[in-house]
Protein backbone atom coordinates (compact mmCIF):
# COMPACT_ATOMS: atom_id res chain seq x y z
CA UNK A 1 0.00 0.00 0.00
CA UNK A 2 1.61 3.79 -1.07
CA UNK A 3 0.52 5.54 2.47
CA UNK A 4 0.44 8.85 0.21
CA UNK A 5 -1.13 7.91 -2.97
CA UNK A 6 -4.39 9.99 -3.28
CA UNK A 7 -5.98 8.49 -6.54
CA UNK A 8 -9.60 9.02 -6.23
CA UNK A 9 -9.80 11.10 -3.17
CA UNK A 10 -11.49 14.31 -3.90
CA UNK A 11 -10.10 18.00 -2.45
CA UNK A 12 -10.77 21.06 -2.05
CA UNK A 13 -8.03 24.14 -1.61
CA UNK A 14 -8.64 27.50 -0.74
CA UNK A 15 -6.62 30.81 -1.56
CA UNK A 16 -5.39 28.89 -4.26
CA UNK A 17 -5.80 32.30 -6.32
CA UNK A 18 -2.11 33.70 -5.74
CA UNK A 19 0.57 32.63 -8.53
CA UNK A 20 3.41 31.68 -6.53
CA UNK A 21 1.40 31.14 -3.54
CA UNK A 22 1.21 28.14 -0.29
CA UNK A 23 -2.65 27.19 -1.50
CA UNK A 24 -1.43 26.50 -5.56
CA UNK A 25 1.99 24.62 -4.40
CA UNK A 26 -0.68 22.56 -1.71
CA UNK A 27 -3.40 21.71 -4.43
CA UNK A 28 -0.52 20.68 -6.77
CA UNK A 29 0.85 18.36 -4.68
CA UNK A 30 -2.42 16.85 -3.96
CA UNK A 31 -3.48 16.38 -8.16
CA UNK A 32 0.32 15.02 -8.42
CA UNK A 33 -0.54 12.14 -5.92
CA UNK A 34 -3.77 11.63 -7.79
CA UNK A 35 -6.39 13.75 -6.64
CA UNK A 36 -9.35 15.80 -8.06
CA UNK A 37 -8.65 19.37 -6.82
CA UNK A 38 -11.28 22.37 -6.79
CA UNK A 39 -9.90 25.42 -5.58
CA UNK A 40 -11.14 28.26 -4.30
CA UNK A 41 -9.96 32.00 -4.20
CA UNK A 42 -11.42 35.52 -4.08
CA UNK A 43 -9.45 36.55 -6.72
CA UNK A 44 -10.32 36.29 -10.42
CA UNK A 45 -6.96 34.87 -10.79
CA UNK A 46 -8.08 31.51 -10.03
CA UNK A 47 -9.39 30.53 -13.08
CA UNK A 48 -6.02 31.10 -14.83
CA UNK A 49 -4.84 28.86 -12.31
CA UNK A 50 -7.39 26.11 -12.31
CA UNK A 51 -6.73 26.16 -16.21
CA UNK A 52 -3.09 25.65 -15.81
CA UNK A 53 -3.01 22.98 -12.92
CA UNK A 54 -6.14 21.52 -13.96
CA UNK A 55 -8.28 22.09 -11.58
CA UNK A 56 -11.35 22.81 -11.52
CA UNK A 57 -11.49 26.81 -10.22
CA UNK A 58 -14.37 28.95 -8.24
CA UNK A 59 -14.21 32.30 -6.42
CA UNK A 60 -15.76 33.80 -3.98
CA UNK A 61 -15.25 36.49 -0.90
CA UNK A 62 -15.29 34.00 1.71
CA UNK A 63 -15.72 37.11 4.08
CA UNK A 64 -19.21 36.89 2.71
CA UNK A 65 -20.85 33.63 4.49
CA UNK A 66 -23.44 33.43 1.41
CA UNK A 67 -20.62 33.31 -1.32
CA UNK A 68 -18.95 30.51 1.28
CA UNK A 69 -21.52 28.53 1.07
CA UNK A 70 -22.55 28.77 -2.21
CA UNK A 71 -18.86 27.76 -3.06
CA UNK A 72 -18.87 24.83 -1.19
CA UNK A 73 -22.33 23.75 -2.77
CA UNK A 74 -20.50 24.56 -5.69
CA UNK A 75 -17.26 22.71 -5.35
CA UNK A 76 -19.69 19.84 -3.55
CA UNK A 77 -21.52 19.47 -6.66
CA UNK A 78 -18.50 19.09 -9.20
CA UNK A 79 -16.28 16.54 -6.92
CA UNK A 80 -19.57 14.57 -5.82
CA UNK A 81 -18.29 14.24 -2.62
CA UNK A 82 -15.05 15.47 -0.79
CA UNK A 83 -12.30 13.43 1.15
CA UNK A 84 -9.88 16.40 1.84
CA UNK A 85 -9.88 20.28 2.61
CA UNK A 86 -7.33 22.72 2.99
CA UNK A 87 -7.75 26.07 4.71
CA UNK A 88 -4.67 27.75 2.84
CA UNK A 89 -6.68 31.77 2.77
CA UNK A 90 -6.02 34.37 4.65
CA UNK A 91 -5.96 38.28 4.90
CA UNK A 92 -3.77 40.64 6.83
CA UNK A 93 -3.46 44.55 7.52
CA UNK A 94 -0.05 45.76 8.82
CA UNK A 95 -1.25 48.92 11.76
CA UNK A 96 0.13 49.71 15.69
CA UNK A 97 -2.86 47.94 17.37
CA UNK A 98 -3.53 51.05 19.56
CA UNK A 99 -4.50 52.69 16.03
CA UNK A 100 -6.13 49.36 14.02
CA UNK A 101 -9.12 49.93 13.00
CA UNK A 102 -12.17 47.45 14.14
CA UNK A 103 -13.77 46.94 10.40
CA UNK A 104 -9.81 45.64 9.68
CA UNK A 105 -10.20 43.38 12.95
CA UNK A 106 -13.95 42.28 12.10
CA UNK A 107 -12.95 41.39 8.08
CA UNK A 108 -9.49 39.93 9.24
CA UNK A 109 -11.23 37.75 11.68
CA UNK A 110 -14.13 36.90 9.47
CA UNK A 111 -11.70 36.10 6.80
CA UNK A 112 -8.76 33.90 8.72
CA UNK A 113 -11.03 32.42 11.41
CA UNK A 114 -14.62 32.41 11.17
CA UNK A 115 -14.67 31.37 7.40
CA UNK A 116 -12.60 28.31 8.50
CA UNK A 117 -14.56 27.59 10.86
CA UNK A 118 -17.70 27.33 9.09
CA UNK A 119 -15.57 25.51 6.11
CA UNK A 120 -14.60 22.79 8.64
CA UNK A 121 -18.64 22.10 10.03
CA UNK A 122 -19.68 22.33 6.10
CA UNK A 123 -16.71 19.76 5.47
CA UNK A 124 -17.06 17.57 8.37
CA UNK A 125 -20.99 17.10 7.26
CA UNK A 126 -19.91 14.89 4.43
CA UNK A 127 -16.68 13.36 5.51
CA UNK A 128 -18.62 12.41 8.74
CA UNK A 129 -21.18 10.85 6.51
CA UNK A 130 -18.38 8.34 5.48
CA UNK A 131 -16.19 7.66 8.69
CA UNK A 132 -12.91 9.66 6.58
CA UNK A 133 -11.60 12.89 5.54
CA UNK A 134 -9.30 14.55 6.26
CA UNK A 135 -9.23 18.88 7.48
CA UNK A 136 -5.98 20.49 7.25
CA UNK A 137 -5.86 24.19 8.44
CA UNK A 138 -3.27 27.00 8.09
CA UNK A 139 -1.60 28.25 11.07
CA UNK A 140 1.50 30.66 11.02
CA UNK A 141 4.29 32.02 13.26
CA UNK A 142 1.78 34.15 14.71
CA UNK A 143 0.31 30.33 16.71
CA UNK A 144 2.98 30.38 18.94
CA UNK A 145 3.92 33.56 19.67
CA UNK A 146 2.93 37.20 19.25
CA UNK A 147 3.61 40.14 16.87
CA UNK A 148 3.75 43.63 16.36
CA UNK A 149 1.17 45.38 14.08
CA UNK A 150 -0.80 42.69 13.41
CA UNK A 151 -3.03 42.71 16.13
CA UNK A 152 -5.76 40.61 13.83
CA UNK A 153 -3.82 38.16 12.04
CA UNK A 154 -1.60 37.23 15.18
CA UNK A 155 -4.98 36.37 16.88
CA UNK A 156 -6.98 34.50 14.44
CA UNK A 157 -3.78 32.84 13.81
CA UNK A 158 -3.99 32.05 17.44
CA UNK A 159 -7.51 31.08 17.13
CA UNK A 160 -6.31 28.22 14.60
CA UNK A 161 -4.34 26.57 16.72
CA UNK A 162 -6.76 26.02 19.04
CA UNK A 163 -9.77 25.39 16.75
CA UNK A 164 -7.72 22.64 15.33
CA UNK A 165 -7.19 20.99 18.54
CA UNK A 166 -11.11 21.50 19.32
CA UNK A 167 -12.24 20.18 16.25
CA UNK A 168 -9.58 17.25 16.13
CA UNK A 169 -11.00 16.24 20.04
CA UNK A 170 -14.36 15.81 18.91
CA UNK A 171 -13.96 14.53 15.46
CA UNK A 172 -11.53 12.31 15.53
CA UNK A 173 -13.71 9.39 16.51
CA UNK A 174 -15.40 10.12 13.27
CA UNK A 175 -12.53 8.87 11.26
CA UNK A 176 -11.71 12.55 10.82
CA UNK A 177 -8.52 14.22 10.93
CA UNK A 178 -8.08 17.73 11.86
CA UNK A 179 -4.19 19.52 11.78
CA UNK A 180 -2.78 22.21 10.86
CA UNK A 181 0.39 23.52 9.24
CA UNK A 182 2.52 26.46 10.43
CA UNK A 183 4.69 27.99 7.64
CA UNK A 184 7.66 29.65 8.42
CA UNK A 185 8.86 32.80 6.92
CA UNK A 186 7.88 31.89 3.11
CA UNK A 187 8.55 34.43 0.37
CA UNK A 188 5.03 35.18 -1.05
CA UNK A 189 2.82 38.34 -1.57
CA UNK A 190 1.60 38.11 1.95
CA UNK A 191 4.71 38.88 3.82
CA UNK A 192 6.02 40.89 0.45
CA UNK A 193 6.07 44.48 2.09
CA UNK A 194 8.27 43.06 5.04
CA UNK A 195 10.39 41.34 2.92
CA UNK A 196 11.03 44.89 1.97
CA UNK A 197 12.39 45.83 4.87
CA UNK A 198 16.02 45.23 5.38
CA UNK A 199 16.32 44.94 8.83
CA UNK A 200 13.00 42.96 9.34
CA UNK A 201 14.63 40.72 6.80
CA UNK A 202 18.02 39.61 8.05
CA UNK A 203 16.68 39.95 11.89
CA UNK A 204 14.65 36.70 10.31
CA UNK A 205 16.75 35.28 7.91
CA UNK A 206 20.07 35.20 11.01
CA UNK A 207 17.32 33.15 12.76
CA UNK A 208 16.35 30.19 9.91
CA UNK A 209 19.08 28.00 10.53
CA UNK A 210 18.22 26.49 6.98
CA UNK A 211 20.08 29.43 5.76
CA UNK A 212 16.78 30.76 3.72
CA UNK A 213 13.56 31.92 3.44
CA UNK A 214 11.11 29.09 2.72
CA UNK A 215 9.62 28.81 -0.86
CA UNK A 216 6.09 27.54 -1.80
CA UNK A 217 7.12 24.43 -2.88
CA UNK A 218 8.03 24.02 0.74
CA UNK A 219 4.73 23.07 1.75
CA UNK A 220 4.20 19.98 -0.93
CA UNK A 221 5.23 17.38 1.31
CA UNK A 222 3.88 18.12 4.77
CA UNK A 223 0.35 18.32 2.59
CA UNK A 224 0.45 14.93 0.98
CA UNK A 225 1.19 13.41 4.56
CA UNK A 226 -1.83 15.06 6.24
CA UNK A 227 -3.75 14.50 3.67
CA UNK A 228 -2.80 10.93 2.65
CA UNK A 229 -3.35 7.63 4.88
CA UNK A 230 0.32 8.16 6.43
CA UNK A 231 -1.28 10.60 8.71
CA UNK A 232 -4.36 8.81 9.74
CA UNK A 233 -3.39 8.47 13.14
CA UNK A 234 -2.22 12.54 13.42
CA UNK A 235 -4.84 13.95 15.41
CA UNK A 236 -4.35 18.53 16.51
CA UNK A 237 -1.27 18.65 15.66
CA UNK A 238 0.44 22.25 14.17
CA UNK A 239 3.06 21.16 12.54
CA UNK A 240 5.73 24.00 11.88
CA UNK A 241 7.68 24.12 8.18
CA UNK A 242 9.82 26.91 9.01
CA UNK A 243 13.55 25.62 8.35
CA UNK A 244 13.53 25.59 11.98
CA UNK A 245 12.81 28.74 12.73
CA UNK A 246 10.81 28.06 16.36
CA UNK A 247 14.30 25.38 17.31
CA UNK A 248 16.44 28.31 17.38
Amino acid sequence: MNLFDLTGMKALVTGAGSPQGLGRAMAQALRDQGAEVAVLSRSARIFDVAREDGHYGIQADLADRGALRRAFDEALGHLGTLDILINAHGVSTTRPAASFAIADWDKILETNLTSVFILCQLAAGVMGLKGYGKIINVASMTTFFGSTQCPAYTASKGGIGQLTRALANEWAIKGINVNAIAPGYIDTELIADAMADDAWRQGVFARIPAGRFGLAGDMKGIAIFLASHASDYVDGAIIPVDGGYLGR
